[in-house]
């Protein structure tokens, strides 16, 4: 799959679209400006979003409306990545992907375990991706007001059996769902990539996700056992079943330590531990982000012409479409310059 010349064209294309994305010192006048009016006024002017926008009146336009005029920008970007890309590299797309199904499916069951009504326009930033790259009927999915209809209307989707499974049991909550599908496509992921990948591209995508899957398990072993008093059965069950760096004992300990200082004494000792030296097992979720990221933009700029380009480039887009919601709201709410900074960075 890897090669320059397969991935000379698309590398260029997608050089080009990060090129636009947003840099700090564009936050930095955002968040100088008064008003969310003002702000939209600003991403008018910027060439990731002119083209799309310059025919809105930005004096019209409430924060709802930008939040999902931003969000659509990603499914828009992915389409034209996928468009440009080859069927090699469509596999990695499709993979992708999925955790954009996720993303709706979980917004769709928050609404049923609130009991709201979910609004058909609320689906709007996403339903020409879904046309393109999804089996799942969107329209649909959102007028089901309980799991059960949720589930049913996706038989004969791979969301289907995990969803069930966790119907099964009468005390099933929201993070339940969500978790059962995060599980499933974290899983999946691992399992497939030897399939889908070799040579650079398979060494990358066994880094990046490796880290990020022993990151996120070292995060959820921290805050179950620091803010839930979890047993170690239950934190075993909600594992992503995946080692990398992190040793199949190291994780046994961390779940099983007695203590804070002695999870906290072990973590020292893991490959996360000797290679971060500002990480902490409490300061494990303020570093995802940046490590993640770190790691992206290495594999990235270490060979340019691989799948890490296009894993990276998502990555980034997702993360400014966060961080300009994030600046958003600072601005609605006068929040300090400094301290939106703050937000703005750790997201």
């Amino acid at each position: 799959m890897g090669g320059v010349l397969s991935y000379s064209g698309l590398s260029t294309k997608i050089r080009a679209m990060q090129s636009r994305l947003t840099t700090m010192d564009q936050f930095e006048e955002i968040l100088q400006l008064s008003d969310v009016t003002q702000v939209a006024a600003y991403l008018k002017r910027m060439p990731e979003y002119s083209s799309r926008w310059d025919a809105l009146d930005e004096n019209t336009l409430h924060r709802g409306q930008i939040e999902k005029l931003l969000k659509k920008s990603i499914f828009q970007n992915f389409s034209r990545i996928y468009h440009f890309a080859n069927p090699e590299q469509r596999k990695f797309l499709d993979l992708y992907s999925k955790r954009y199904e996720i993303r709706v499916l979980k917004e769709v069951m928050t609404n049923i375990f609130d009991h709201r009504d979910t609004d058909p326009v609320d689906v709007s930033p996403y339903r020409e991706f879904f046309r393109l790259h999804s089996n799942i009927d969107v329209d649909r999915i959102t007028t089901c007001s309980t799991m059960e209809e949720l589930i049913s209307c996706l038989k004969g989707n791979e969301f289907y059996i995990p969803l069930s499974k966790i119907q099964e049991h009468e005390t099933a909550l929201l993070f339940d769902y969500g978790m059962a599908l995060d599980l499933y496509y974290f899983t999946q992921i691992w399992n497939i990539r030897k399939k889908l990948f070799k040579g650079k591209d398979l060494e990358e995508i066994t880094c990046t996700y490796g880290e990020k899957f022993d990151m996120l398990n070292l995060q959820f072993i921290q805050r179950s056992k620091r803010y839930y008093n979890m047993d170690p059965a239950s934190i075993y069950a909600l594992l992503i079943p995946v080692n990398y760096k992190l040793k199949k004992e190291e994780i046994t300990a961390l779940v099983e330590a007695p203590s804070y200082e002695e999870g906290r004494r072990i973590f020292q000792k893991t490959w996360y531990g000797n290679k971060y030296e500002q990480l902490t097992a409490a300061n494990l979720e303020e570093f995802y982000n940046h490590i993640h990221r770190s790691i992206l933009e290495k594999e990235s700029h270490r060979n340019p012409y691989s799948v890490a380009v296009i894993y990276s480039y998502l990555y980034n887009k997702e993360h400014e479409v966060n961080r300009l919601t994030i600046a958003i709201e600072c601005v609605r709410y006068g929040v300090q310059h400094d301290e939106a900074m703050r937000y703005i960075c750790n997201s």
